[in-house]
C-alpha cells in the first residue's frame, strides 16, 4: 500500500498514491514530493483530506524506522516562513501554498542521550541531520572538536586512509564545514590518519554522535529576533531547556522545570521564568507575527517532549492569559521517556542501512552570509542556505565588515526612539488588558443583574431560587440592604415626578 522508489538526484521517480478513507475523484489528489536526508526524493500524490500522519508514516515505512518519533516533515510557505507537518490535520489545509508540494524530512526532536538509541539505522539518520547542522553553520566547537567531527565524517564515507589512494590534499574534496581553513584540513588529515583507522562506518559515525551530544548547540534550531535592547539574538530549544545565543556565547539557559509559561502577542514572545521563588519575564521580538507563533509552538512542543515523564500529563496550552483570545495547542505525539522506553522493547533484527554517497561538493556553497554558529579558530561567518536546504532555513543578513561602525552609530540615535516606542507599545498593551478587562465585568454583570432581580422581586416558585431565597445570607442582604435601597430610589423617582408635574 506505501510502497515506493526512492531515487538520488539523477535518478527518475515513481509516483505512488496514499489513500486515505475520503473517496475523492483523481482529479483532486496533489503531488507531493519529500526530500529527505540524504537529499533523495520520495513522490507521492495524496488526497485532499490525507493527515500529516499518514506521509510521516509513509517515510518512515520507506526506511523501515521503528524509532520514528524523533523525525518530523517540515515545509517553507509562501512567505518563506517554516511550519513543522502537524500529524493531525489534513495537509492540504496546511499549505498555504498551490501544489506541487516541497517538504523535508528532516529531526524534529534530538535524542537526549544518544546511547539509548536501539537501531543503527535510527543512528545513521540523525548523524545525516548532524553533518548537515555542521556544514550550515548550526553547530558551535573549538577547533579540536570541529577536525575530530571532520574526520569521522570522513572515516564514514571513505573507510581508512590509504596513501595509495588518497593524495596530500584529499580532505579539499569534502565541503563539511560552511568555511574550513587549510589549517583545520591537516588536522581532520591528522585525526583521520591515526585516531579512527579500523573504524566501520557506523563506528564512525556514532563517534560522531557522541561527539556533537555534548556540544552547547546539539539540536539547537536558531529562531532570530531582537532582544528588549533591539539587539539581535537567536532562540532555540534543546533536552535541557530554552536557551539564548549572541553571536557565538550562550548568554541564557532556562531549564524545562523552571519555565511556567511560554506566549506570544503579535511579533512579541515571552517566556515567564519561576526560579527560587522569583517570576522574571524574558521578552523577545521577531520579524513576524507567523515567526513568533512558529517560535512559541516549537517551544511548546520541545517543553512537552523533553519535560514530561508521560504524554498523558501533557496540557493544552494557550498562548495568552485567561481572558484573551489567543491561540491553543496541545502536543500530541509520545514524550523522550517513552520513545526511550519503546526503544528498547524492540526485538526484531536490525533492518538493513543503505548508506547514500552525497557528493563532497555542492554548487551552491556560498559564504556571505550568517546563521549562527560556526567554530574556531575559522571566523564567526554565517553561511546562507543550499539550494538544497532553502525549505528548511530562513536567512538572515549580516552587516558588511565595513559597515559595522556606521550601524553601531545608528543603533545608539536609534536607542531613544526605540525605547520611546517600547514605552508606547507596553502602554497600548496596558490600555488594551484594561479594556478587554471591563468588558468582561459588564458581561458579567448583564448576566448576574437579571438572576439578581428575579430572586429579589419575583414569586416566581423554583426550587432552587426558593432554597437561596431562604438563606440567612440572603434575607439579611434583602432587609437590610436592598429594601432601605429600594424605598431610598422610590422616594428620589417620585420627588423628580412632583417637581416634573408642578412646572
Amino acid at each position: 500500500m506505501f510502497g515506493c522508489q526512492c531515487t538520488h538526484h539523477t535518478g527518475t521517480m515513481k509516483m505512488i498514491r496514499l489513500r486515505t478513507p475520503s473517496m475523492r475523484s483523481l482529479n483532486l489528489e496533489m503531488r507531493c514530493t519529500v526530500r529527505l536526508l540524504d537529499d533523495a526524493e520520495i513522490s507521492c500524490n495524496i488526497q485532499k483530506e490525507t493527515k500529516g500522519q499518514f506521509l510521516i508514516d509513509h517515510i518512515c515505512n520507506h526506511y523501515s524506522l521503528m524509532e520514528k518519533d524523533y523525525f518530523g516533515i517540515r515545509f517553507v510557505d509562501p512567505e518563506k516562513q517554516r511550519h513543522w507537518l502537524d500529524p493531525n490535520k489534513p495537509i492540504s489545509k496546511q499549505m498555504k501554498s498551490h501544489p506541487p508540494y516541497t517538504m523535508c524530512f528532516r529531526v524534529k526532536f534530538y535524542p537526549h542521550e544518544p546511547l539509548k538509541i536501539k537501531e543503527e539505522l535510527t543512528r545513521y539518520l540523525l548523524y545525516l541531520q548532524i553533518k548537515r547542522d555542521i556544514f550550515h553553520g548550526r553547530l558551535l566547537c573549538s577547533f579540536a572538536d570541529a577536525a575530530f567531527l571532520g574526520a569521522c565524517i570522513v572515516q564514514a564515507e571513505i573507510g581508512d586512509y590509504d596513501p595509495d589512494e588518497h593524495p596530500d590534499n584529499y580532505i579539499c574534496d569534502f565541503k563539511i564545514f560552511p568555511k574550513q581553513s587549510q589549517k583545520l584540513e591537516r588536522k581532520i588529515v591528522e585525526v583521520h590518519k591515526s585516531e579512527l583507522r579500523g573504524q566501520s562506518p557506523a563506528v564512525a559515525e556514532f563517534n560522531l554522535l557522541l561527539k556533537a551530544h555534548s556540544l552547547e548547540t546539539y539540536g539547537v534550531d536558531p529562531h532570530p529576533c531582537k532582544d528588549s535592547t533591539g539587539t539581535t539574538t537567536f532562540l532555540g530549544y534543546t533536552a535541557a531547556g530554552f536557551v539564548v545565543f549572541q553571536g557565538n556565547k550562550r548568554i541564557h539557559l532556562i531549564r524545562w522545570p523552571d519555565i511556567c509559561k511560554m506566549k506570544f502577542d503579535g511579533k512579541t514572545f515571552y517566556v515567564v521564568i519561576l526560579q527560587k521563588e522569583k517570576k522574571t519575564v524574558l521578552t523577545y521580538h521577531t520579524s513576524t507575527p507567523a515567526a513568533c507563533k512558529h517560535l512559541w509552538k516549537c517551544g511548546v512542543e520541545n517543553q512537552a517532549f523533553y519535560k514530561y515523564a508521560k504524554s498523558s500529563q501533557v496540557k493544552t496550552v494557550t498562548s495568552s492569559n485567561i481572558f484573551f483570545k489567543g491561540s491553543r495547542y496541545r502536543y500530541c505525539g509520545k514524550v523522550a521517556k517513552e520513545v526511550v522506553e519503546a526503544s528498547s522493547k524492540i526485538q526484531r533484527d536490525p533492518p538493513e542501512v543503505h548508506r547514500s554517497l552525497i557528493p563532497h561538493s555542492r554548487s551552491s556553497y556560498s559564504l556571505n552570509k550568517q546563521l549562527i554558529i560556526n567554530m574556531e579558530p575559522l571566523q564567526p561567518l554565517i553561511p546562507s542556505p543550499s539550494e538544497e536546504e532553502e525549505e528548511e532555513e530562513e536567512e538572515v543578513e549580516a552587516p558588511q565588515e565595513e559597515k559595522e561602525e556606521e550601524l553601531k552609530e545608528a543603533r545608539k540615535a536609534l536607542n531613544v526612539s526605540y525605547n520611546f516606542l517600547m514605552g508606547n507599545m507596553q502602554l497600548n498593551a496596558f490600555l488594551k488588558s484594561f479594556s478587554r478587562l471591563v468588558l468582561v465585568a459588564l458581561g458579567l454583570l448583564l448576566v448576574l443583574l437579571p438572576l439578581l432581580l428575579v430572586l429579589l422581586e419575583s414569586d416566581i416558585d423554583i426550587s432552587f431560587l426558593h432554597d437561596i431565597r431562604q438563606t440567612p445570607e440572603f434575607e439579611q442582604f434583602h432587609n437590610e440592604y436592598y429594601c432601605p435601597l429600594r424605598k431610598w430610589l422610590a422616594c428620589k423617582i417620585s420627588s423628580a415626578l412632583n417637581v416634573a408635574n408642578r412646572s
